[in-house]
């Protein structure tokens, strides 16, 4: 969760794992949209000396859908390259790395960003642009904070890229929630399976203090939606854009007998995809995972019933029995969840939620997509992590920022928190309104930066146990 680890093959391919997407109007820049791309899950900070870094071998991309099909009319293109300074020494590094050129910094990443139109004409945006290294402890990297700002480079226009380790920015109850849907705030409600119950204690941030590697990008509204008044109202289908991002690697490599020499060969296929939370993760079945990861959004048709009929909207009554009557009921008809598909699958539709003029809709192509009105302005006091469900319309499902509750947001609509928005006989459960996995942005000891690239200060080896 949202999307580390979270199917067969690309658990074994960390590099190449996308954990977290993020999109939303930029609060200090308005008149921008910034994009986050997570990858490499659960860093442990000590990992040298053979520190975390992107792959020379992985292309990155983030996409950005603006008619509504499921497939890209902008990509943004990301490649590596890393470069060692020093062949005659093991270390990451043989003295304190106070600035990105420095001599001590031994081996370094630098990288280039191309975008794609539908068309399939690139432009370069720029090239050879420094990564800043891993937060190793005082000594090595005494000012990470500075290192890591003048890794944040202009493109021109208004664009703003930066692609580095951060602090992991996600908060979730992993340890609790994959022992058999043990919530903890709830335990003493769980089933338990005839073994001794558990007591109700707070949740417990799994991710606190782990990293990761992102890839941000800030850029203007206008170079993702198409050319017109959309801009200002939010009404506007046009204004909504959908957006997730991929990671690809080249169909065949030759090993070769002298390491470090393999060839590879044929165009770029995709291995790891990402548009909403926990949908791959949660919703889609282990044998079909990796399917899902290989495909564009566009084919999402094939995904659709395991929205409309989640295997987890059936578990909960009976992991909580009694707490979900209505749920289960609801399950028990069989009838598909219209208001899953909503969120999900192709926005929702201006009237659906008691929000004025709110609307995310893309049209009926089934799509796991973030989908982001742009003519919402962000807001910039006291913005509610829980999005939509908590009134606040800048936020998840509409795109979704640094902050926001995603796990909380989907285990009440999974939970049937929303659905008589869709159905005005169906009374949602009490508890539905309550769920959670106990955690707030509160427990990410890194907290967030107020500008870009939003996402914390890597912990350091050093300092983090």
């Amino acid at each position: 969760m949202s999307s580390h680890r979270e199917a067969p093959e690309i658990s074994k391919d960390p590099v190449a794992d996308s954990t977290d997407l993020y999109a939303f109007v930029s609060p200090d820049k308005p008149q921008t949209v910034t994009l986050i791309a997570n990858y490499l899950p659960l860093q442990g900070p000590a990992g040298g000396p053979n520190f975390y870094e992107f792959g020379d071998d992985v292309l990155y991309e983030i996409h950005i859908d603006n008619n509504g099909d499921g497939r890209a009319e902008i990509s943004y293109q990301f490649r590596f390259t890393t470069t060692v300074t020093n062949k005659n020494t093991f270390l990451y590094n043989t003295g304190p790395i106070e600035s990105l050129d420095s001599a001590n910094w031994n081996r370094r990443q630098s990288y280039s960003v191309t975008r794609v139109d539908a068309n399939g004409r690139s432009a370069e945006l720029g090239s050879n642009l420094a990564c800043p290294p891993c937060n190793i402890g005082p000594l090595s990297t005494p000012d990470y904070p500075a290192l890591a700002q003048a890794a944040v480079h202009g493109l021109g226009t208004g664009r703003s890229v930066f692609a580095g380790q951060r602090a992991e920015g996600f908060y979730v109850d992993l340890g609790s929630i994959f022992d058999l849907g043990v919530l903890r705030p709830f335990a003493d409600l769980h089933a338990a399976f005839g073994l001794p119950g558990l007591a109700n204690m707070p949740g417990v941030n799994s991710t606190a203090q782990v990293n990761v590697h992102s890839i941000a990008l800030q850029v203007p509204i206008s170079e993702l939606t198409v050319d017109c008044s959309c801009r200002t109202n939010p009404a506007d289908p046009r204004a909504v854009i959908g957006v997730w991002t991929t990671a690809s690697r080249r169909k065949a490599v030759v090993r070769q007998e002298k390491p470090g020499h393999d060839l590879e060969y044929g165009e770029y296929t995709q291995v790891s995809r990402l548009g909403n939370p926990l949908f791959n993760e949660v919703l889609v079945p282990m044998a079909r995972k990796d399917e899902w990861n290989a495909l564009p959004p566009a084919d999402d048709k094939a995904f659709a019933q395991y929205v409309a009929h989640p295997e987890l909207a059936g578990l909960l009554p009976v992991l909580y029995p009694g707490v979900f009557p209505n749920l289960a009921a609801l399950d028990a008809e069989g009838t598909a969840r219209a208001d899953l598909e909503a969120i999900l699958l192709t926005g929702i539709p201006e009237g659906v939620l008691p929000i004025p003029g709110f609307q995310n809709h893309t049209g009926d192509v089934q799509a796991d997509m973030l989908r982001l009105n742009t003519a919402i302005p962000p807001t910039t006091v006291n913005p509610n992590p829980l999005g939509l469900v908590g009134g606040d319309a800048a936020g998840f499902p509409n795109g979704r920022r640094v902050a926001d509750d995603v796990v909380t947001v989907e285990l009440r609509a999974i939970a049937g928190a929303v659905y008589n928005l869709i159905d005005k006989n169906y009374t949602p459960d009490g508890a539905a309104a309550l769920i959670t996995d106990g955690l707030t942005a509160a427990d990410v000891p890194a907290g967030y930066l107020p500008a870009f690239p939003y996402l914390g200060v890597p912990y350091s080896g050093f300092t983090t146990p």
